[in-house]
């Protein structure tokens, strides 16, 4: 099996905004066109997962225009649908992107990739004050780490619907049953709670499409930092992603 893949997670089936990551975000690229082709910086072997909704037959379609082949599964059983993803392209240790995040973090990406290379880690990802896994901020900057055995250990283990709907939350939840390590995410954001960067809304779209065009033209190599930066002279922006934390909690 191949040491490590990743596997990028879409569907165009969200329930508070359908269709997102396929309509014009910068330009006429979409968030999955612009989600791809940072990805694929990494030179790892790649592959999306989506669903056998015919609806989904259009990512399928944009993963080929990028050259990533495709794994279309269970729509509600993500677990499952990561599991026999890694099983037909041969992945013993996935990263996980979520393909609503179109400012993945590339640098935290490459360090995330090469730590868990070398970890024997059944988990790995970022980490924000008080212990909190980044997969349950609201930030969008990271992806996460997670061995194929833990995916198949976790699935044998409980049947409860949330762990088989988001894929690494049993395992991540469950320190005495796998082995858990992170990565302490950077100093500007470990206690921030007033930035939203990943994207579920109408309005989140709206918002962040205006931000990423902003900045991509002062910076085409942002990253967290200047993110961050840009949001501290934008007070008006923090107000609103303060309003859509406090109705999206997590």
């Amino acid at each position: 099996m191949l040491p490590l893949g990743i596997i990028v997670q879409a569907r165009t089936g969200s329930t508070r905004m359908p269709e997102k990551v396929i309509q014009p975000f910068y330009g006429q690229q979409t968030i999955l066109d612009l989600l791809l082709e940072k990805v694929k910086k990494l030179e790892l072997p790649m592959v999306l997962a989506t669903t056998v909704n015919p609806l989904d037959e259009r990512l399928c379609k944009l993963a080929y225009k990028h050259a990533v082949p495709v794994f279309r599964g269970s729509e509600n059983d993500v677990l499952d649908r990561f599991i026999q993803a890694a099983h037909q392209f041969r992945f013993h240790k996935i990263i996980r992107v979520c393909a609503d995040n179109p400012f993945l973090d590339l640098t935290s990406l490459q360090t995330l990739a090469e730590s868990f290379k070398q970890s024997d880690a059944d988990y790995l990802g970022y980490q924000l004050a008080g212990n909190k896994p980044s997969i349950l901020t609201h930030f969008g900057f990271w992806a996460e780490a997670v061995r194929l055995d833990a995916l198949e250990k976790a699935a044998g283990l409980t049947s409860e619907k949330v762990y088989h709907e988001h894929v690494t939350n049993f395992i991540y939840g469950n320190p005495t049953l796998f082995n858990v390590e992170f990565i302490e995410a950077d100093p500007v954001v470990l206690s921030r709670t007033d930035i939203r960067m990943t994207l579920d809304t109408a309005e989140d779209f709206e918002l962040q499409k205006k931000i990423f065009a902003t900045i991509i033209k002062e910076n085409p190599n942002f990253g967290i930092r200047e993110i961050v930066q840009w949001l501290d002279q934008h007070p008006e922006v923090l107000e609103k992603m303060k309003a859509e934390i406090q109705k999206n909690q997590k």
